[in-house]
């Protein structure tokens, strides 16, 4: 049977998808890849459906192997550092890894999180709809936890297609300042709080996970009470517990939660939050509803316009027998006479 095997997955290697949705009123909480442009691109690369399950990797992908057929694979997210054989191979294309090949990806130097895709899909069974991992809860993925050497993917069927790129004028681009919609709660905080948040810088701390992650900076003073009763939590909300000390709440958040939010970033600059590393420093703009829909739009059709975007991959091995079968090498041949 066709399989991904991890020979070393690395740091932290989960299986994801496009996430858990319509349980959490139920207390499931949604997880899903955390830089969704990045895994969304990795899809398209392979020629999967946006949402088929891949590897979300964490700093370091570790070494990987195909078991059966040969796939497509691509590596997208922070600009990891890939090889086939000791071959480099650049991220944001697809390529085709065969049986007996090594597939290694090392330090990502811009960033912390990437996705590993392979034509068809990772074919674990789904939960709720969803092949997302939650560690803590252990469902999802491959046995509701993180990958560990020796493991064996499942693989969904796939068919032949070209080696693509995404160049890097065609992406998603990350917005210096994380753009937010003030509230719900942002009537907690005085003026001051609010000038706080959009004009302070707030380094991440070493507390950084899927789940969130605690900034430092500035403490943030409530104008009242630091409990609200409890309420759902979204994507990207920013929690102000009692210390004034903000959480950025990201996949892996819970369900629903007491302390007031007073902002929310838009989801599409979430990617830039997910390869944020301890010690940057996280900036925010405040935008109005109009113009963070609007944003959300435009995101949604760049995404739609992916496969579009992309161009035959000027990479990989030059030798390969399908590349140059599909070569005009006769293209300059005339008649002898």
């Amino acid at each position: 049977m066709d399989g991904l095997r991890a020979i070393d997955p690395g740091l932290l290697a989960t299986v994801q998808d496009a996430g858990r949705y319509g349980w959490q009123r139920f207390g499931v909480v949604v997880a899903g890849a955390m830089d969704l442009a990045a895994y969304r691109t990795a899809n398209a690369l392979v020629g999967n459906d946006a949402d088929a399950a891949a590897v979300e990797l964490t700093l370091t992908g570790g070494r990987w192997e195909i078991a059966g057929q040969p796939r497509r694979v691509a590596v997208t997210g922070a600009e990891f550092a890939i090889a086939v054989d000791g071959r480099p191979v650049p991220a944001w294309c697809s390529f085709v890894l065969r049986a007996g090949e090594s597939l290694t990806i090392g330090r990502a130097p811009d960033g912390v999180r990437g996705y590993l895709a392979v034509s068809g899909g990772i074919a674990v069974p789904p939960v709720l709809g969803s092949r997302s991992t939650h560690v803590r809860s252990g469902i999802g993925g491959l046995d509701g936890r993180a990958l560990r050497a020796g493991d064996r993917l499942p693989l969904g069927d796939a068919g032949e297609g070209p080696e693509l790129e995404l160049p890097a004028e065609a992406r998603w681009p990350r917005a210096p300042r994380l753009r937010v919609v003030l509230g719900p709660q942002d009537g907690h905080f005085g003026p001051d709080a609010i000038a706080a948040l959009t004009g302070e810088a707030f380094p991440v701390t070493a507390e950084a996970d899927r789940m969130g992650y605690r900034l430092a900076g500035p403490r943030l003073r409530h104008r009242g009470s630091d409990n609200i009763v409890s309420d759902g939590i979204a994507l990207g909300s920013i929690q102000v517990p009692a210390s004034g000390h903000l959480i950025l709440l990201l996949a892996d958040r819970q369900p629903t939660g007491g302390y007031p939010k007073i902002a929310t970033v838009v989801t599409p600059d979430i990617g830039a939050v997910a390869q944020a590393a301890p010690g940057a420093n996280l900036q925010f703009e405040a935008i109005g509803l109009d113009a963070a829909r609007a944003l959300r739009r435009d995101w949604d059709a760049h995404l739609a316009s992916l496969s579009a975007r992309m161009r035959p991959a000027q990479s990989g091995n030059p030798y390969d027998s399908a590349r140059l079968l599909g070569l005009n090498l006769v293209g300059g041949v005339v008649a002898g006479e």
